[in-house]
């Protein structure tokens, strides 16, 4: 089992059991009790689990479902979604993968005419029944708190694509790169930018600074990102120093409305748009 995937068996344990006793997950997951203290050290420090005498318990929002993470920094990811879908053409074949963000990007593909791949039942929901878009659905094992298409089948699928762009979702930023919550759903995004010619990543800018489970990708991998206005000088510094483009959508407290949704992007300030 890779460090990845093994880190990833023990915070899904942990969290289902609130608590778990080293010795029982020394036993679960088939490693020795050595292995074990280094994985829940680092699982510690990446703040999804709290170190106790004994074993550990679950803290973290890696695996937060995915109805209750839709709400949170919303505003945000609509503004941020809203102006991702102003970059796309007519006509591109566009690859989305699944998160909270991405979702909010296929509400506002609605209308365009466009080939959509994705991996994500619930992008696949929004778009089924839009005569303009051509839907792709990659297949796979289907991660129950999120409703998308990981592991070996969906890997296998995705090198049978070719996508003008990848618009992708993170769990977290830091200067050694780009995080997500397990290792299948890296193992996916891994192949799903192998597709495209052009990877474009989404966030808000609560993920800058933080760390997810498993490691991604470098920085530099990444060709644009599009951030809420929330960023800080020193985190469009480091953005732009990696060669990424970067675009910064803000959001005036005029433009929400009482839900949380965005009302218009007419004063948006936005900069480094794509060509």
């Amino acid at each position: 089992m890779l460090v990845d995937q093994r880190r990833s068996c023990i915070l899904e344990i942990v969290e289902m059991q609130g608590f778990s006793a080293l010795q029982d997950l020394v036993s679960e997951v088939g490693v020795s009790e050595s292995t074990i203290r280094r994985d829940l050290e680092c699982l510690d420090r990446s703040g999804q689990i709290r170190r106790t005498r004994g074993g550990a318990a679950y803290v973290g929002e890696s695996l937060t479902d995915f109805d209750e993470r839709r709400h949170k920094a919303r505003a945000q990811k609509q503004l941020v979604a809203k102006t991702v879908s102003e970059m796309i053409h007519s006509g591109e074949t566009v690859l989305l993968d699944g998160g909270t963000t991405t979702l909010e990007v296929a509400k506002h593909l609605q209308g365009k005419s466009l080939q959509v791949v994705t991996n994500s039942l619930p992008i696949v929901n929004v778009l089924l029944n839009q005569p303009k878009i051509e839907l792709i659905q990659i297949g796979g094992f289907v991660y129950p708190k999120t409703g998308v298409a990981l592991g070996a089948l969906a890997v296998e699928a995705l090198g049978h694509v070719h996508a003008r762009r990848l618009i992708m979702s993170v769990g977290g930023i830091t200067e050694r790169g780009l995080f997500n919550s397990n290792a299948l759903l890296v193992e996916t995004e891994r192949a799903m930018m192998s597709s495209a010619e052009e990877v474009i990543v989404v966030t808000d800018s609560g993920k800058l600074g933080h760390a997810a489970l498993a490691r991604l990708c470098s920085l530099e991998d990444v060709d644009h990102m599009v951030v809420d206005g929330g960023i800080s000088h020193e985190w469009r510094d480091k953005i732009e120093s990696a060669g990424v483009g970067l675009t910064v959508v803000d959001l005036e407290p005029a433009d929400v409305l009482d839900s949380g949704s965005v009302e218009s992007t007419e004063d948006v300030e936005i900069t480094g748009l794509i060509p």
